[in-house]
């Protein structure tokens, strides 16, 4: 999400484009605009709606916690809890060559990965670019294109040498599928509906498995689908592939979700299964719905309300919608909106051009909180640059603060997504590390710092022993991984039916 910087008249955003960083032109006092002490009294009111305290974070985790509960002993929950057949840890003992395909909102990932046991693996991978058409063609065909794309990666990769497939040789395939699907075994998934814009006719309520494995047969592949997984999972398991203190995967990015490894015995929902309850078992949480459609926990301020109801999906994905990079910067914009019909910002200017949902980018934010002059020179650029604007250095410093406080909530807010995983199993006295990954994670500044931050506010001291690192690549990795996992599992007669 940072820029970089081009010497210093200029900035290179994330999309590629360069914007010139004007000094400005005009005396401030040329233009009627909001003084220091006016934005000041604005940014009081705003440090109240967006702050969020320790004892607010904790009353949400207790929340949050039970709502994880009912979600693993009840079908059919907001937030659903979704077990993923994917049984314990891997031991670091994997070893082989496994495939992996991820279907993602861009682009189709083919990877070979070579796992070499303790914690070690190569991987070798080509993207795909997916076309508009393709998300929105016959479903079979886009499976076709996903067969095909695969035939392609394996024949260029066959040979003797090192890190090649051997003529002739049987791979499993770890299928990374990231869109709502309910499994009832690791090799099935009916998908509940499209998201991430696809929209391929004739494939909601189908076993999407079964469709690509009619691929896999129409192209002659020598390749058994062995496992369905979602990114977060994958996240979870190749994390701790690596770095086994890893007990649960976050993603903060464009969305948001969490997967950890739960006791058989407690996930109510499946022991009709007949699974030895001494088993664990990884669970999927989706728990970006938590507290939607009732709205009884999260603090939502009126701006939020706003980005809600003008959403494609009103009072769904809640808890997402405080706290992922596709919101972040509409609410910035909501905020602003409402001032400039105030009368407070930008007086005597034409401000059409903000008035377009989502015309501020996440990344915006995440440049006005590292913009490190005085002046605050960055903020002029994005403002002149997109929007025709002239700002004042108090226009600017209020907008920095308003930044800083919607991307501090959005961490705090995560860290009560954590805290309630490890409050439910029980890890803040001997503490855990979480693999975390997406945008909002590796790029957003300091929201690592502000999530542990949130963990103190909310543990005490021991909220000092969950710690997050950077995780693994879930979708290729850890879909090997799987892959391997499940081979093995099924070869030695384990829960075969799942």
């Amino acid at each position: 999400m940072p820029a970089s910087r081009r010497g210093s008249g200029s900035v290179i955003l994330p999309s590629g484009q360069t914007i010139a960083l004007h000094t400005r032109t005009h005396d401030e006092e040329d233009l009627p605009h909001a003084t220091k002490k006016t934005m000041a009294d604005h940014l009081r009111r705003f440090e109240n709606l967006f702050t969020l305290t320790p004892q607010r974070m904790r009353m949400i985790v207790e929340a949050f916690t039970e709502t994880l509960e009912v979600g693993l002993n009840k079908p059919n929950q907001v937030v659903p809890m979704i077990p993923t057949f994917v049984f314990g840890w891997p031991t670091g003992s994997e070893k082989g060559d496994f495939l992996a395909l991820d279907l993602g909102g861009t682009n189709l990932r083919v990877c070979l990965v070579t796992l070499q046991g303790e914690g070690k693996f190569e991987i070798t991978q080509t993207k795909y670019r997916l076309t508009e058409e393709q998300k929105q063609d016959d479903g079979q065909k886009l499976f076709d294109f996903c067969a095909e794309c695969l035939k392609t990666f394996v024949d260029t990769n066959s040979g003797d040498g090192p890190g090649q497939l051997k003529p002739g040789q049987i791979l499993p395939l770890g299928f990374t599928f990231s869109y709502p699907c309910s499994q009832e075994r690791i090799d099935h998934g009916e998908l509940i509906r499209w998201t991430k814009g696809f929209g391929a006719p004739n494939t909601e309520g189908r076993d999407v498995a079964e469709m690509f494995k009619k691929s896999l047969a129409k192209f002659e592949l020598p390749i058994t689908l062995t496992a369905l997984i979602n990114d977060t999972t994958g996240t979870l398991v190749a994390s701790h592939y690596v770095n086994p203190k890893t007990k649960i995967a976050v993603i903060f990015g464009t969305g948001c979700n969490a997967a950890y490894m739960e006791h058989v015995k407690d996930i109510g929902k499946i022991k009709s299964l007949g699974i030895d309850e001494d088993a664990d078992m990884a669970i999927n949480c989706e728990w970006g719905a938590f507290d939607s459609f009732e709205h009884e926990h999260l603090p939502r301020t009126k701006y939020d309300v706003v980005v809600d109801e003008a959403s494609n999906k009103p009072g769904e994905q809640a808890f997402e919608k405080l706290i992922s990079g596709r919101y972040l910067g509409e609410i910035f914009r909501v905020v602003v909106c409402e001032l400039i019909d105030e009368g407070v910002l930008f007086l005597g200017q034409n401000t059409y051009k903000l008035e377009k949902p989502y015309i501020i980018d996440t990344a915006f934010l995440s440049l006005m909180e590292s913009d490190p002059t005085d002046e605050l020179l960055m903020i002029i650029g994005i403002f002149t640059h997109f929007f025709n604007i002239e700002t004042t250095l108090a226009e600017r410093q209020f907008f920095r603060a308003l930044a800083k406080l919607i991307g501090r909530r959005a961490a705090r807010m995560s860290a009560c997504g954590i805290a309630a995983i490890v409050n439910k199993m029980g890890y803040i006295e001997e503490g855990c590390a979480v693999g975390a990954d997406g945008s909002l994670y590796n790029k957003y500044p300091m929201f690592p710092e502000r999530v542990h931050e949130g963990l103190v506010d909310i543990f005490g001291d021991k909220g000092r022993n969950i710690v997050t690192h950077h995780a693994e690549d879930g979708s290729g990795v850890g879909s090997a991984i799987i892959a391997a996992m499940t081979k093995i599992r099924k070869d030695a007669g384990l829960y075969t039916n799942v």
